[in-house]
């Protein structure tokens, strides 16, 4: 009994802090932000706001550069779920290997993550726009080198390279971790039947890695469409907004344009959308899961 009382304890000591935080810092500011949606506020005081229903709900669908920058988000959280995927699981194959260098390998290639998003950003900034002319100027080319932030198409995969080098590293472990969990005699099975190495990997890998990729697919769907950071120190939105994501114009809609509840409507909405689209993409992948 007395064991038992302690094992409680000591869950909340670990629990109630955490829950305390969440409450706090999570579940308070969404219910406060979803009440001044639906009012006035001028994004000080609440008293004197009034309730103005779903007028700002409303004024979203008429806001055109939203909707392009809602339209842009979703290009780049697709283009970041396949190229973040692809290249992750190749250079965790890579990595799990025979090749010697797998362990420095795997330190260099996990490191981009380890960066901040607004340093990336002013990094890949420095070589996109000085690194590039140079180059453009040396070699007497401009149909690759010339500067990528100052062209809208350009802008756009500019981000998804800096995007895509940042979380690739990261994707890549959690593959990493699912490969070496592979039974040996799985593998060796395979390769006396005479399996080549990409019949292996078809058929018996990649099934048994469904749980990393499910994980690796939430993680990257949900961090493409939270980005910001990246966005804001890597092209500011340009050139003239063509690279403005949902987070950025939200940002923008509350503190550069005073907009505080239609920014929060938007926020909102932006929340529910992400909802949706994890949760639809866990469940699909969940059930691939149990159909290998």
């Amino acid at each position: 009994m007395k064991r038992s009382l302690n094992n409680k304890l000591m869950a909340a000591v670990f629990i109630v802090p955490s829950l305390f935080i969440f409450i706090n810092v999570v579940l308070v500011p969404f219910v406060m932000g979803l009440i001044y949606s639906f009012t006035d506020w001028n994004g000080f005081k609440f008293a004197g706001s009034h309730f103005v229903g779903f007028t700002n709900y409303a004024q979203i669908f008429s806001d055109t550069k939203f909707m392009t920058a809602f339209g842009l988000t979703f290009k780049y959280a697709f283009f970041m779920i396949v190229f973040v995927n692809v290249i992750g699981l190749s250079l965790a194959l890579l990595v799990t290997s025979k090749i010697k260098t797998k362990n420095f390998l795997r330190s260099v290639y996990f490191l981009p993550n380890l960066i901040g998003g607004l340093i990336l950003g002013f990094i890949w900034k420095f070589v996109f726009t000085k690194f590039f002319v140079q180059v453009g100027d040396m070699v007497g080319s401009d149909s690759i080198f010339f500067d990528w932030l100052d062209h809208p198409t350009a802008a756009f995969w500019a981000l998804v390279i800096v995007g895509t080098w940042q979380m690739a590293g990261y994707v890549m472990i959690i593959y990493i971790a699912a490969i070496q969990s592979i039974s040996d005699e799985v593998l060796e099975a395979a390769d006396i039947d005479g399996a080549g190495k990409w019949y292996r990997f078809r058929k018996i890998v990649f099934p048994l890695i469904m749980p990393a990729f499910t994980i690796s697919l939430f993680l990257t769907l949900s961090g493409s469409f939270k980005q910001y950071d990246t966005n804001i120190s890597l092209t500011g939105g340009g050139p003239y907004g063509s690279t403005e994501l949902i987070t950025m114009n939200i940002f923008n809609t509350a503190f550069n344009l005073n907009q505080y509840p239609l920014a929060q409507a938007k926020a909102i909405v932006f929340f529910l959308v992400i909802l949706i689209v994890t949760v639809t993409q866990v469940v699909i992948s969940k059930k691939r899961e149990v159909e290998q």
